[in-house]
């Protein structure tokens, strides 16, 4: 089940991601996160009747259900994105701390778990605290981590290829610190482009309270 939720975050980082950059609206955007969340919230749930699952990976999947489930309703409804950014706060900590549990016995998902926490902090800063000028950062961010932290990482655990040991967790710390190089490069380019990244969700529609 938890490779079963990391193809589905595959797919709403890299959708995320794209609205971020404007590419695609967030309405559309909004939809599948509600889809991927609610899926991910009955899998986390069916995960917890079983002995098979560990308790820290239904945890995990409980807070990437919540977090899609939830960007879902702040995009559709314009609810205005603080309240999801100090969400998004409170899961980088405990992503930083899902890692430290995950580091003796599974080294690789320890790795991907900081990098998640990095994730959910930028959009702490972005929503949270107003830092729109990282948008571009995160929605390239949000682009790349999709192959990178979810969807080869699902397909080699659901091949039962998962591979294990410090060299691996090493060189995927390696490659993920270059995804965000990357990342941050593109954004530069993406803050002199033409088009400017959209607001991280879009803010209250005009007429309604604006609550950021």
């Amino acid at each position: 089940m938890p490779h079963i939720c990391l193809l589905l975050s595959a797919a709403a980082l890299l959708i995320n991601g794209l609205a971020t950059l404007g590419r695609l609206p967030w309405r559309d955007a909004g939809v599948l996160n509600l889809a991927v969340g609610a899926v991910q919230l009955l899998l986390a749930i069916l995960s917890l009747s079983g002995s098979a699952t560990p308790l820290p990976a239904s945890a995990g999947m409980f807070l990437f259900g919540l977090t899609y489930t939830y960007v879902g309703l702040d995009a559709l409804l314009a609810l205005g994105s603080k309240g999801l950014g100090w969400f998004c706060g409170l899961v980088s900590g405990l992503g930083v701390l899902l890692a430290g549990a995950w580091l003796a016995g599974d080294p690789l998902l320890a790795v991907l778990w900081l990098a998640w926490a990095v994730l959910w902090g930028c959009l702490f800063a972005s929503l949270a605290l107003g830092r729109k000028r990282l948008d571009p950062f995160i929605g390239w961010a949000l682009v790349l981590a999709s192959p990178a932290t979810a969807a080869i990482p699902a397909f080699l655990g659901l091949t039962g290829a998962w591979p294990g040991g410090p060299e691996t967790a090493w060189a995927a710390a390696v490659a993920l610190a270059g995804m965000f190089a990357a990342a941050r490069l593109l954004a530069r380019r993406e803050a002199s482009a033409p088009h400017r990244a959209e607001s991280l969700p879009p803010e209250p529609a005009a007429g309604q309270a604006n609550v950021s």
